[in-house]
């Protein structure tokens, strides 16, 4: 098979008909790394955990359009608070031929209650913050009263 790399910010270059039909468009580690703002080690440790599969060309590691895909859901499950468990579990069930109703459900539920720890999060620093302005105010009440000791002369 005919492997086209490319990198992963740029558009497939254009190439000839012969080699249409068994040209991947394939972006190294780096260039995927650079691209989203991740590290050559984040990208291993994905692999490592089954997330991300790349091809591989000898030692190098190449992603396909796929796996592109596959990290940018990563990135958003990671983002939104998901663990990692939680997002392979969703990410498995991908059916490329099949109606998705299983990983949808999935992602619905786990959406739903991770929606509800955040708003429980945002509550507790709502709480937090509004503790700390009221403690700022009555330290800057405190400093305003005080009056500077005079420096005694020596005499």
């Amino acid at each position: 098979m005919t492997m086209k790399l490319m990198k992963a910010d740029k558009p497939a270059a254009t190439h000839d008909a012969a080699n249409d039909e068994t040209a991947d468009e394939l972006a190294r580690i780096g260039d995927l790394a650079k691209k989203y703002g991740v590290t050559l080690r984040a990208l291993r440790f994905y692999e490592d955990k089954g997330l991300l599969s790349p091809k591989r060309d000898g030692a190098t590691r190449l992603y396909t359009r796929r796996e592109e895909v596959r990290l940018k859901l990563i990135l958003l499950g990671r983002k939104v608070g998901f663990s990692l468990r939680d997002v392979k579990q969703m990410l498995d069930l991908y059916e490329p031929q099949g109606s998705n109703v299983k990983q949808l459900r999935l992602a619905l539920d786990k959406s739903e209650k991770q929606l509800g720890r955040l708003n429980k999060q945002r509550q507790a620093i709502d709480e937090a913050i509004g503790e700390l302005t009221e403690v700022m105010t009555v330290v800057r009440e405190r400093l305003a009263e005080a009056r500077p000791m005079p420096v005694a002369a020596n005499g």
